[in-house]
């Protein structure tokens, strides 16, 4: 009976880590597709996010499912708990990336100016978010509590370039009208990686609540 339970267990968390690539697939394509203005790509990310939203939603019930039939307790209950809860987190990092693709969509129709200083400044943002969001997924998987930790330190180096481009981007947009539309849009998506860093920040949270049974602010 055990090994069976641990065999779903195996499944629950072979689900969790699919839908972690899924998702760093997704935020990595929206990335390219506002920098290199790519339309298609950007409703590409926009259709794959039904797949996103399927996974969650298969998770969630597998999970209820242990629970209900497998009546589990202390560090199983945990576990279960943790893919529930980092799954939601993976769900919003996904609705993130539908947002930077559609930002994609509402330039092209704008036909905004564009700033190259602060698309390179996006591009090496969202470079450290993907590693955050593959590390952490390696992290879960492997149960590393301090590998866990360093991570969600990276938190700050992505605060601090979400700081750097709004400030950027202001400044540009106070000296060129023409910049007002794309630079509105470089915020909202730098606002959006700043996001997916901090969801990444809670999913680190979960690896050491598995872990300790303890809850911990890691930022």
């Amino acid at each position: 009976m055990r090994r069976i339970f641990d065999d779903e267990l195996n499944q629950m968390n072979a689900q969790f880590t699919k839908m972690g690539f899924k998702v760093n697939e997704s935020i990595l394509k929206a990335v390219k597709a506002f920098i290199n203005h790519d339309r298609t790509l950007a409703t590409e990310v926009k259709d794959n996010d039904r797949d996103i939203n399927a996974m969650e939603v298969d998770l969630e019930r597998f999970c209820f499912q242990l629970i209900a039939l497998q009546q589990p307790v202390s560090a199983d209950l945990r576990s279960i708990i943790t893919v529930m809860k980092a799954s939601s987190d993976l769900e919003r990092m996904g609705d993130h990336a539908v947002s930077i693709a559609r930002s994609v969509i509402r330039v092209k129709e704008e036909h905004s100016k564009r700033i190259p200083e602060v698309e390179v400044k996006i591009g090496e943002m969202a470079e450290v978010v993907k590693l955050m969001v593959e590390q952490s997924i390696d992290a879960y998987v492997r149960q590393d509590v301090q590998h866990a930790k360093e991570i969600a330190e990276k938190d700050s180096i992505v605060d601090d370039y979400f700081v750097s481009i709004n400030r950027f981007c202001l400044k540009e947009m106070a000296k060129d009208p023409e910049v007002v539309f794309g630079g509105a849009d470089y915020i909202l998506v730098a606002g959006y990686l700043e996001r997916i860093g901090d969801y990444v920040t809670n999913i680190c949270e979960r690896i050491l609540y598995l872990q300790t049974g303890k809850l911990e602010e890691l930022n």
